[in-house]
């Protein structure tokens, strides 16, 4: 039995896995990755900063509107939106706040206490299911718009000049 900001805790690998279909890379698949993998890695530092970096510029816009909730919510349903246009699902997002609070309970020091954890760990959950909610209505729109250009006649489809 656990509390309710307990979801962020990274799950079993089979309940993780148990929903992921198999996929298979390759030859060609392992060598583009063997060899760009030689580019990111001379990179690293600054590839890991740029990602770092966007999510921090979110979370701190996040804080920024902590008292103007309705765009907070504006903010992290566009979040969910996009990150269905970039095919990022929704059952990953919880690893990021776990991260992140992996990363500053050091540097917060003796002024993390179980509340500042519960705090952090409440607005992740927070961020993640609007993040989900956006993401479930990104796809419905999607849905509807290809449903829509379906039923559209064959000749206003086809806008050929």
């Amino acid at each position: 039995m656990g509390c309710a900001i307990s979801g962020l805790a990274p799950k079993q690998v089979g309940d993780v896995m148990d929903d992921v279909p198999i996929v298979h890379l390759t030859d060609e698949h392992r060598e583009i990755i063997k060899e760009t993998w030689k580019v990111i890695q001379e990179n690293i530092a600054k590839v890991g900063i740029i990602m770092f970096v966007g999510i921090m510029h979110f979370i701190e816009k996040s804080v920024a509107r902590l008292n103007q909730m309705e765009r907070l919510d504006q903010l992290i349903l566009d979040l969910g939106k996009s990150h269905y246009r970039y095919n990022s699902p929704p059952k990953y997002y919880m690893y990021v706040g776990a991260e992140f609070i992996r990363a500053v309970q050091p540097i917060l020091k003796d002024n993390w206490t179980p509340e500042v954890e519960e705090a952090w760990k409440t607005l992740f959950l927070y961020i993640t299911s609007i993040m989900k909610q956006g993401y479930v209505e990104e796809e419905k729109n999607q849905r509807n718009t290809m449903a829509n250009t379906s039923r559209e006649r064959p000749e206003k489809r086809l806008n050929v000049i």
